[in-house]
């Protein structure tokens, strides 16, 4: 094994977010994908060059789309002898490309890398039913032509209604908005602080808008330059006026289609090298991938925790590998897939009875300057295409932290924390 190496993230791409059947409504994943890959081609000189590798994935894919990553590197610009693989870990994909790409960079295996992700709700996979499909598959086994008909016999209507995809658990037949209720309902989170933080998430985004921020990280797509969930207008006000979404019946459902992201189309990419490779290539990396811990919770059996609380327990050991606290970032980035998601993590680890009992620490693991959390908007302003928004997150962290460099001549940290489907969390560390 090498010597370990810096993994620097030089910069990242990514097309604007869409709400599904809108303007990508005639988009495949492979579409978006390759899309958001060139634009990172593209912006840094990489026309024909033969790199790493580029791993890239999508929560909801066609039984068609057997490497997506790679097709959209065939058609991205980059010398066909380029590999690559798909990746899924549901909201975590693109950060965990990140992470893949970035520990071969790391051990010397690879000097230069893409990492992305793409989901399309508009384009969603649908399969035979469960019925026809074993029927079909039996009759391609089946020799004689008497068999076959035997089959075609046991055809009834109801086998003619196809299988839509299901964003519910499997295990718990339960929606992730569902889950969330039962989150906020446990840890006391109020409709107001989630229509808060709603808030915040949409009038940062568009004041990133405002300043420019974002005009070099996403490419015009489809007639769109902006993402067009973004309601610069919203307020507390219009946010209150909101229906229960998900807990429709009880009087106490608290999570709206205001304080949750919307189903979402988009794609992101990243680049990420070793800094003799943007060195060489006069490239100056925006910040480096320090670390990443993955955790997951048990949400279905007898003693279930949150869906939505890996990133409780994924944070304090990656910390404490580092040497770090919960204070020691300039800048906190965690994943809006719903405010009351956020809220409850942050206060998880103000609970002392939480930190000592499930987190195994010695007292409380501490708060956050809500202040520099999604400092310039989140996944409730921005849209969510699940696999899209880990490489949406560290590409506009990279350079938030060049920013501040640039402005205070001081390096910055950044915490990053997405949670994901399946009782799942990753969280990173960047530095600049």
């Amino acid at each position: 094994m090498r010597t370990i190496r810096r993994i620097a993230i030089v910069g990242g791409r990514r097309i604007p977010f869409a709400r599904n059947n809108t303007a990508y409504v005639d988009s495949s994943n492979t579409d978006m994908l390759t899309a958001a890959v060139k634009a990172v081609v593209d912006a840094y000189g990489l026309k024909d060059q033969r790199i790493g590798e580029v791993a890239a994935g999508a929560v909801l894919k066609h039984s068609r789309d057997t490497n997506l990553a790679r097709e959209a590197a065939l058609s991205s610009g980059l010398s066909p002898r380029t590999p690559a693989y798909d990746v899924q870990q549901a909201c975590a994909t693109s950060l965990e490309t990140a992470m893949l790409v970035g520990n071969k960079i790391a051990v010397g295996q690879i000097e230069v890398g893409i990492a992305g992700g793409v989901d399309s709700a508009s384009d969603a996979p649908i399969a035979l039913n469960e019925e026809l499909r074993q029927i079909v598959l039996k009759s391609q086994r089946v020799k004689s032509s008497g068999d076959r008909l035997k089959l075609l016999a046991q055809l009834r209507p109801h086998m003619l209604a196809p299988s839509i995809p299901s964003i519910t658990e499997s295990r718990t037949g339960l929606s992730m908005g569902e889950h969330t209720e039962l989150m906020v309902k446990q840890w006391g989170i109020t409709r107001e602080a989630q229509d808060e933080l709603a808030l915040a998430s949409h009038l940062r985004a568009a004041a990133a808008y405002e300043r420019g921020f974002l005009d070099d990280l996403l490419v015009p797509y489809k007639g769109l330059q902006r993402d067009n969930n973004l309601r610069a207008d919203t307020t507390l006000e219009k946010l209150a006026k909101l229906k229960p979404a998900f807990d429709k019946t009880s009087g106490r459902g608290t999570l709206t289609a205001g304080n949750s992201t919307p189903l979402t189309d988009g794609a992101s990419a990243l680049l990420l090298s070793s800094e003799e490779w943007a060195s060489a290539n006069g490239l100056a990396p925006q910040a480096f991938l320090v670390d990443a811990e993955a955790a997951a919770v048990d949400y279905y059996g007898p003693r279930a925790e949150g869906l939505l609380m890996a990133p409780t327990y994924a944070v304090p050991r990656l910390l404490a590998r580092n040497g770090l606290g919960l204070q020691d970032f300039d800048y906190y980035e965690i994943h809006e897939a719903f405010a009351g998601q956020v809220l409850c993590t942050l206060k998880a680890w103000e609970d002392a009875a939480y930190c000592r009992d499930m987190l195994g620490l010695p007292g409380v693991f501490g708060s956050i300057d809500r202040a520099r959390l999604n400092v310039n908007g989140g996944s409730l302003g921005y849209g969510h295409p699940f696999a899209a928004t880990g490489a949406r997150i560290v590409a506009a962290a990279a350079k938030q932290l060049a920013a501040h460099r640039a402005s205070s001549g001081k390096s910055g940290r950044t915490l990053i924390s997405i949670c994901a489907a399946g009782g799942l969390g990753v969280a990173a560390i960047l530095e600049a």
